[in-house]
C-alpha cells in the first residue's frame, strides 16, 4: 500500500498544528461568557473580602479600643457605693454621768446614765470617692505604650497576612491559569482526533488504511477526551479553592485571564536584602518585641514606687439615730507601699531583663533566616527564568520539527507515523511549556512574598 495514501489525513494534520501553535501557553476562549478575573482583581477581593484578614483587621480594631480604654486610666476615678440593710439588733449608746465632764454651776453632763437605742428599720449608708493617681501616672504612661506597641504588632500581623495571601491568591490563580490552558490544548486535540477518526473511517470503508491506523485513531481520541474530562474536574476544584481565598460563594463560576509579561524581576540581589530587612513583617515584629520586652522591665520597675493618689470623700447616712452624723467629707492623701516583699520584686525584674536579651537574640536569628530565604527565592527565581527560556526554545523546536516533518512528507521522504511522533512532542513541549511558565510565576511570587513585597 503506497505511503501517498496517508497524504488527506495529514493534510488536516497540518491544519490542526497550525491552529495548535497559536495557542502555544492558552488564552482564554472567546466564546467563554463566565467572568473571566484578572490577577489583580484577584488579590482585590482577597484583601476585601477573606474571612481570615477581616479577623486579622479586626484584631487591629480591638487593640485600638483597649488602648482607648486604658487612656481614661490616667483621669480621676469616680466611685459611688450604697449599703443598704435592715437592722436587726440595735445599735445602743450608753453614756455613763459625768462621761463629758463635770462643770462649775452645770453638774455633771450627762447628769445621769443615759441610754441612745437606734430603731429597728431599714438603713443605708452613702460612700462617694474621687481619686486622681499621681505617682501611677509613670506606670500607667508606660503600659500606655505598651498597648501601642500591642497595636502596631497587630497591625504588622494583618500586613504579614495579607503577604501570605497574596502569595496563595497568586499561586492558585497560577495553577488555575496553567490548568485551563493544558484544558484547551486537550479540547483541541480532541477535534483533531475526532477529525482523523471520521477520515479514516472513510478511508478503512474505501480499504485505503487499515484497520489498525483506524483503532489507533480510536485510541487517541479516547486518550485526548479522558485527559479533558480530567482536566475539566480539577479546573472546577481549583476554582472553589480560589473562591475560598476571595471569600466568596465556591460554587461561583470564572475564569482567568493571561498574565502580561515575564519580563520584570529583581535582578540585583543585594538590593533585595535591604528591601526584605525593611520590609519583611516578621523582622518588624521582632524589632517590635524587643520594644515590648524593654516596656515589661520598666513596668516591673515602677513598682517600686509607693502608690500615691489624691483622695476625696463624702459618707451620708440615711434613718440612723440623729444622733450619728448625717454627712462626713474629707479630703487627702492615700499611700500604699509595699516595704517588704521577699525579693519577688527583684526576681521578676530581672526575669524581665532575661526577656529581653531572649528578644534581641530573636532579631538577630530573625534577619539571618530572612537573607536565606531572600537568597533561596532569588535562585529559585533566576532557575525558573532560565527554564522558562529553556522551555520556549523547546517548543520552537519541535514546532519547526512539525513543520519540517510535514514538507518533507509532502515530498515522500518520511512516514505519517513521524509527522504523529512530531506532533505528540509538540504536545509535550507546550506543556513543559506551561509547567515552567507556572514555576516562573510561582518563584515570583514566592520571591516578592520574600521580600516583603505588599503587592
Amino acid at each position: 500500500m503506497s505511503t501517498l495514501r496517508y497524504r488527506p489525513c495529514v493534510l488536516v494534520l497540518i491544519i490542526t498544528l497550525t491552529g495548535l501553535s497559536v495557542r502555544a501557553f492558552g488564552q482564554s476562549s472567546a466564546s467563554n461568557k463566565t467572568e473571566v478575573l484578572t490577577l489583580e482583581q484577584a488579590i482585590a477581593l482577597a484583601m476585601r473580602d477573606n474571612p481570615q484578614l477581616k479577623n486579622a483587621e479586626l484584631d487591629v480594631n480591638r487593640s485600638s479600643e483597649e488602648f482607648a480604654a486604658s487612656r481614661t486610666r490616667r483621669l480621676p476615678n469616680f466611685n459611688f457605693q450604697v449599703l443598704g440593710t435592715q437592722q436587726l439588733t440595735p445599735i445602743d449608746f450608753t453614756f455613763e454621768r459625768g462621761t463629758f465632764g463635770t462643770y462649775p454651776g452645770i453638774g455633771p453632763i450627762p447628769g445621769d446614765t443615759t441610754k441612745i437605742t437606734t430603731p429597728l428599720k431599714p438603713t443605708a449608708i452613702f460612700t462617694t470617692r474621687i481619686s486622681q493617681p499621681l505617682s501611677q501616672l509613670h506606670s500607667i504612661n508606660l503600659n500606655l505604650k505598651q498597648l501601642e506597641l500591642k497595636g502596631e504588632l497587630a497591625r504588622e500581623e494583618l500586613r504579614a497576612k495579607r503577604l501570605k495571601m497574596t502569595k496563595d491568591v497568586k499561586r492558585a490563580y497560577f495553577g488555575l491559569l496553567q490548568t485551563q490552558s493544558a484544558l484547551e490544548a486537550s479540547l483541541e486535540n480532541v477535534k483533531l482526533y475526532k477529525e482523523l477518526e471520521r477520515l479514516t473511517g472513510d478511508y478503512l470503508a474505501q480499504r485505503v488504511v487499515l484497520r489498525t491506523e483506524n483503532l489507533d485513531v480510536k485510541a487517541h481520541l479516547a486518550q485526548a477526551e479522558y485527559d479533558a474530562t480530567k482536566l475539566e474536574d480539577q479546573i472546577g476544584v481549583q476554582k472553589q479553592q480560589l473562591n475560598l481565598l476571595l471569600g466568596r460563594d465556591v460554587l461561583t463560576d470564572f475564569s482567568v485571564s493571561a498574565v502580561a509579561d515575564i519580563e520584570g524581576f529583581e535582578a540585583d540581589l543585594v538590593a533585595a536584602r535591604v528591601r526584605a530587612l525593611r520590609q519583611r513583617p516578621e523582622l518588624r515584629e521582632a524589632r517590635l518585641k524587643v520594644e515590648q520586652a524593654e516596656r515589661d522591665r520598666r513596668i516591673k520597675k515602677a513598682e517600686f514606687i509607693p502608690e500615691v493618689s489624691a483622695t476625696f470623700q463624702h459618707f451620708a447616712t440615711a434613718n440612723f439615730s440623729s444622733f450619728i452624723p448625717k454627712s462626713y467629707m474629707n479630703i487627702g492623701v492615700s499611700v500604699s507601699w509595699e516595704v517588704f516583699d521577699w525579693g519577688r520584686k527583684k526576681h521578676e525584674l530581672a526575669e524581665k531583663e532575661l526577656a529581653t536579651t531572649q528578644a534581641k537574640n530573636s532579631v538577630r536569628d530573625a534577619e539571618s533566616s530572612v537573607l536565606i530565604d531572600v537568597n533561596e527565592k532569588f535562585n529559585a527565581l533566576r532557575q525558573a527564568r532560565q527554564m522558562l527560556s529553556v522551555a520556549q526554545l523547546g517548543r520552537e523546536s519541535a514546532t519547526e520539527n512539525v513543520r519540517v516533518l510535514t514538507n518533507r512528507y509532502k515530498v515522500q521522504m518520511s512516514l505519517l507515523k513521524d509527522v504523529l511522533q512530531a506532533q505528540a512532542q509538540l504536545e509535550q513541549a507546550n506543556n513543559q511549556g506551561r509547567q515552567a511558565l507556572l514555576s516562573f510565576w510561582t518563584a515570583k511570587a514566592e520571591f516578592e512574598n520574600a521580600i516583603g513585597e505588599d503587592k
